[in-house]
């Protein structure tokens, strides 16, 4: 009976242990999504004031848009990246654990 209590008692620490990696990991791309979703929040918001504008094609505004566009792709591959980064950290360490 003692034994089966032990072997409980691991299992629930090893689980608790499991949970808790997991929490961090989906905190840590719920932060980078934030983070990207304000990057490009404040890129609409410079487009639409330059949308409102009448602009011509060789204009800084148009200019400026395009670089608007350019600065929210690469909050989108940011983020793509922080996720990856986080899931090839955590195959890296399971690895290591295994062996």
């Amino acid at each position: 009976m003692l034994i089966l209590v032990i072997v409980l008692l691991f299992l629930c620490a090893s689980l608790t242990y499991k949970l808790y990696k997991y929490s961090l990991i989906i905190l840590k791309t719920e932060e980078a999504i934030e983070d990207c979703l304000d990057i490009l929040n404040e890129r609409y918001e410079s487009m639409s004031r330059i949308l409102e504008k009448e602009v011509f094609f060789d204009s800084i505004e148009v200019r400026n848009v395009i670089s608007d566009i350019k600065l929210s792709y690469e909050a989108v591959y940011d983020v793509a990246t922080k996720m990856i980064g986080d899931k090839k950290v955590n195959d890296n360490q399971a690895k290591k654990e295994k062996s």
